[in-house]
């Protein structure tokens, strides 16, 4: 079954066939004579690789384009459908599964029951008959590449292990191993702050971006690192743990055992506590639903100025997170996503305000910072980008 994958793996291990090919991915539709004057490489060897990836299928000829003198020349583009990918977001409240081709395209999707206090073999399990729905397409499994699993907490990406799920209370689940075992197909597994920057950056419909930070603001908060196009992961892989970047000295106790973590100050539930701090008990009875982050939202929106002012503040902490990864990565951009994020319109001006207050030049001050692009599938597009990498950018290439 895995004969047509691993063999377009393998094949695609070689840096000038990479080089031309994500040429096409990105700048299509283009000319072999393009390809090969943006790229430096010779005309014979853009030719060779060009008829090699159309035998393979990965590329197809489309339209002609201008003539420069002689000729029209025949232009070239990615051919999306020839094969596919699986993206799995992985909690903490749902697992969501979708189908798409390699230019993330989604072509089937699946969301399962609430998986909140299940039990680690029903999420396993869950995650299994959301693949299997998946796999129900009219699409033949050996057409599909790969797995991606973009997981909740802190994972190990070489063993593909969920290492811990706070939210889910979770430790050491097996997620690789088990729906390798199950799909007969290859499975990466990544957290989901690291997976949404990969989806932020690969699908950057203006291209040409090399260092990114991606935060993931909800019911906790995380980031991703891309620095040179790669995710960076430091030394023992927890790189972009900025939830547990201290703000503040004498604050709240996190549940990593530390005080005055960011994820004290700027989750769903640390907004909720907050407002419930200085709201009275009159008004807090008065709500149609329990006091949320989401609620205060809604409050916020309905002009009532306690719910504007916590998500202000929540802005301005924000900012001094984001404000400290700027000096010490200085990103091309910053982009924030997650359910608070969906609270921009209160909480960006607040960011932004942070990051020039605090910024030590103007140039830093100036940074790129911007809302997920990929809104609410940042996560599960994550997922599939971070398979698409290994088929663009193969290991040992």
């Amino acid at each position: 079954m895995k004969t047509l994958r691993h063999g377009t793996f393998k094949w695609m291990k070689s840096i000038n066939r990479t080089i031309v090919l994500n040429k096409i991915r990105k700048n299509a539709p283009i000319s072999r004579a393009q390809i090969a004057s943006e790229t430096g490489l010779t005309p014979p060897t853009v030719g060779n690789i060009v008829k090699g990836l159309l035998e393979k299928g990965l590329i197809r000829e489309t339209q002609l384009g201008e003539s420069q003198g002689g000729r029209k020349p025949t232009l070239l583009m990615l051919n999306s459908n020839y094969l596919f990918v699986i993206g799995v977001d992985a909690g903490p409240a749902h697992i969501r599964c979708i189908l798409t081709n390699l230019e993330g395209q989604t072509i089937k999707e699946y969301t399962s029951p609430s998986i909140k206090g299940i039990s680690e073999e029903r999420f396993l399990q869950e995650m299994i008959i959301g693949i299997q729905n998946l796999l129900h397409a009219d699409i033949p499994k050996e057409k599909v590449i790969g797995i991606g699993v973009a997981m909740h907490g802190a994972v190990d990406a070489v063993t593909g292990t969920g290492l811990f799920a706070p939210n889910l209370g979770f430790k050491n689940v097996p997620i690789k191993q088990r729906l390798e075992e199950e799909f007969d197909m290859d499975v990466t597994v990544d957290n989901d702050a690291r997976a949404m920057a990969m989806g932020e950056y690969w699908f950057d419909e203006h291209g040409g971006l090399e260092t990114l930070v991606a935060l993931n603001i909800g019911s906790g908060v995380g980031s991703g690192i891309i620095l040179n196009g790669k995710l960076f992961y430091g030394a023992q892989s927890v790189a972009g743990e900025i939830g547990h970047m201290t703000i503040d000295l004498y604050g709240e106790l996190c549940e990593c055992g530390n005080v005055g973590c960011l994820q004290t100050l700027a989750t769903g539930d640390a907004i909720a506590r907050q407002a419930k701090k200085e709201m009275t008990l009159e008004m807090i009875n008065q709500l149609e639903e329990p006091l949320s982050g989401e609620t205060v939202y809604k409050l916020a929106k309905e002009g009532n100025e306690i719910a504007i002012r916590v998500l202000e503040r929540t802005g301005t902490v924000i900012g001094i997170g984001i404000i400290n990864l700027i000096h010490l990565l200085n990103p091309e951009r910053i982009v924030i996503g997650g359910g608070v994020s969906m609270a921009s319109e209160f909480i960006m001006p607040s960011i932004k305000r942070a990051i020039q207050d605090r910024g030590l030049t103007q140039q830093v001050k100036d940074t790129e910072v911007v809302l997920a692009k990929l809104g609410s599938d940042s996560t599960v597009k994550g997922a599939i980008a971070i398979v698409l990498d290994t088929l663009f950018h193969p290991k040992n290439s």
